[in-house]
This record gives structure tokens, sequence and C-alpha cells, in this order.
């Protein structure tokens, strides 16, 4: 797996927006209000799927929460997120991880990938749970256009430690 950060040319991504765009869920407002919001409009749950929305709680470190993508499961406990504003202010990042760290195995609390540690970190944030959308997104994320910045893979970080 490779974590590669992009930014699209003149583009500073906010989370909701890049959000939306990559699933196609119809969602406007500050990343802490889209559970509620969905709320009658989209299916949501516990269980991630690939192209569904992890919708991250507010917190005093994270005041407008946050939102991501999912773009793969590995297995139970992880995913792979798009996402854009994490790491880097404005950035889209393909592919980071993510791992349910809840006692409850419930994706309630994750620990993500931040690329200026190359690390998971030692953060624990709070998620809601998963807005899955009606239907496949109407643009293709994987292909929003972005300059890609190499880094290294998980395996040569690891040889790091």
């Amino acid at each position: 797996m490779t974590v590669v950060p992009a930014q699209a040319k003149g583009t500073f991504w906010q989370c909701v927006t890049f959000a939306r765009q990559a699933s196609g869920v119809e969602i406007r407002g500050n990343a802490w209000t889209w559970w509620d919001q969905a709320a009658g409009h989209y299916q949501r749950g516990e269980t991630p799927k690939v192209g569904a929305v992890m919708s991250f709680q507010r917190t005093a470190r994270m005041p407008m929460g946050h939102v991501a993508m999912v773009s793969q499961v590995v297995s139970a406990r992880e995913v792979l997120l798009t996402h854009a504003n994490w790491s880097t202010p404005g950035a889209i990042e393909h592919d980071v991880r993510a791992v349910d760290v809840s006692a409850a195995g419930d994706w309630s609390e994750v620990r993500v990938w931040y690329g200026r540690t190359a690390s998971l970190g030692l953060s624990a944030y709070p998620v809601n749970g998963f807005i899955y959308p009606d239907a496949a997104p109407a643009s293709d994320w994987a292909n929003v256009q972005v300059a890609a910045l190499s880094l290294p893979t998980l395996t040569q970080i690891a040889s790091i430690n």
C-alpha cells in the first residue's frame, strides 16, 4: 500500500467538498453535521463499505468534525480512506490506513494515518458511523486531476521504526 497525498493545482480541498464529490453523498455544511443530516435521506450504519462516508464526531481538537470516503475494506477492523484536508491543509490523500480501535469493534473510535508523522499516531478519533450513498458517485474520485507526491510505502516506514 502506498500513501499518496495529492493537491489539485490551485485548489484547496476541504474534507466536505471532497467527500461529497468522491462519494456522491449530497450533504452540505460542516462535517460534524453530516451524520444527523443523513438521517432519513441516506442509510447509516457501523459497517464500512467501499464508497461510504466515515463521519467523524467533532472534538476539541477537531471542532468541525471530519468526513472521509472508504476506498477499500482491508479487514473487519481496517479500511483505507480517501479524504482531504487531514495531514496537509487542502491536500487530498488516497488510500490512507484507518484502524478501528474501539473496545467493542464497532467503528466508534479510529486511528488514522497521519502523513506528517508517517504513522497512525497516538490520537484516537470518535466516529458516528458510515453514511452509505444511494448509488455510485457521479464523478470518479480516482481521476480527480491532481499532481501526486510520492511518499514511502508502509513497508519502508516500518523498517525505519
